[in-house]
């Protein structure tokens, strides 16, 4: 198995680093590249920056953040919210994005998909799921920071959107993210079980036994973090140190 990548995961309003739980009430963190910065440099393998209220304004507001980013961190980011077409995807690599993710515009123009793969390679193409629990072993995909349902079965959107090109997919469980409780396992073994692409596992980690919990019983392939970085419970080395005791194979920093 390839080594499990460690993913901070940093959500932005306006210039702001946030945290909320179940994706809302939201709390100001404090500066994104500062954060960015000290993650980076304590040994993260991977950025993500979503922009979580570009879709009710129709566009993305990270440029800057991520030109400025880019300049000095060197390692892959993928950044999401708001990228509605094939220019807007363009407009975010070109400013240092190494990877979009997409999702409520994925919903509503699945062919958007395939363009942005066909046009930069499926490895840039990340398919952004935000899942609830509606039943037993049952989960929808919800759109606009987990406000609007789509109708969308998780597991068959996540099948449809690999065959479509994307080339890995970015699991929230909105249940879940925020609570530090650890991850919704079940959901994010059902999706990775089903596809053929790196799914990165999003929503509850408050400790490094989840991470190991959403390797082992969850066939994760990445894990991305936020409050349990955020909040400096524990931090990326003492995350790293315990994924190896586990036997889980990462990055040597």
């Amino acid at each position: 198995m390839a080594n499990v990548r460690l993913i901070a995961r940093l959500d932005i309003k306006g210039p702001n680093l946030i945290k909320g739980i179940h994706l809302e009430g939201l709390r100001v963190i404090g500066d994104p590249q500062e954060y960015a910065r000290a993650y980076y440099e304590a040994g993260a393998d991977e950025l993500i920056y979503m922009d979580i209220v570009a879709s009710l304004y129709g566009r993305n507001n990270l440029h800057d953040i991520v030109r400025r980013t880019a300049s000095g961190i060197f390692v892959p980011m993928t950044v999401g919210g708001g990228i509605r077409s094939l220019e807007d995807a363009q407009a975010i690599l070109r400013a240092g994005a190494d990877k979009v993710a997409i999702n409520t515009a994925a919903v509503a123009h699945p062919e958007l998909i395939s363009e942005i793969a066909r046009r930069f390679g499926s490895q840039c193409m990340v398919l952004s799921i935000e899942a609830k629990r509606v039943g037993h072993g049952r989960w929808e995909a919800y759109t606009d920071n987990g406000r609007e349902r789509t109708g969308l079965d998780v597991r068959e959107w996540a099948i449809r959107g690999v065959e479509l090109g994307a080339g890995e997919v970015l699991l929230t469980s909105v249940d879940q993210e925020g609570t530090a409780k650890g991850f919704d396992l079940d959901l994010i073994r059902t999706v990775a079980d089903a596809v053929t692409v790196p799914v990165i596992a999003s929503g509850g980690m408050g400790t490094p036994e989840h991470l190991v919990g959403v390797v082992r019983e969850g066939h994760a392939d990445a894990v991305a973090m936020a409050y349990v970085l955020h909040y400096k419970k524990y931090s990326l080395p003492e995350i790293r140190a315990a994924a190896r005791l586990a036997s889980i194979g990462v990055r040597e920093p």
